[in-house]
Formats: C-alpha cells, sequence, structure tokens
C-alpha cells in the first residue's frame, strides 16, 4: 500500500509541476501585453503613432 501513495505523490507532484511551468510562459505573456498596449497608449498620447 505505501507504494500506491508514494506513486499518487509522484504523479500528483510532477502534475503540479508542470502546470506551473506552463503558468509561467502565461504570466510572462501576459505581462509582454500589458506593456506593449502601455507603451501604444503612450506614443498614442505623446501623438507618435
Amino acid at each position: 500500500m505505501n507504494l500506491v501513495r508514494r506513486g499518487v505523490f509522484f504523479v500528483v507532484l510532477a502534475s503540479f509541476g508542470l502546470s506551473l511551468a506552463a503558468c509561467e510562459h502565461t504570466v510572462r505573456g501576459v505581462g509582454r501585453d500589458v506593456q506593449d498596449t502601455g507603451n501604444a497608449v503612450e506614443d498614442t498620447v505623446q501623438g507618435n503613432p
């Protein structure tokens, strides 16, 4: 029974790790989108479309 629990633990841990790895790229992409939007707004306000 201990072997089954250990196996389940490692599967859950691996799934959690993969989820975090995927989120890191998503958060980085959102940050770039927000930065690009801010730059576009700044350029528009300054009159440089």
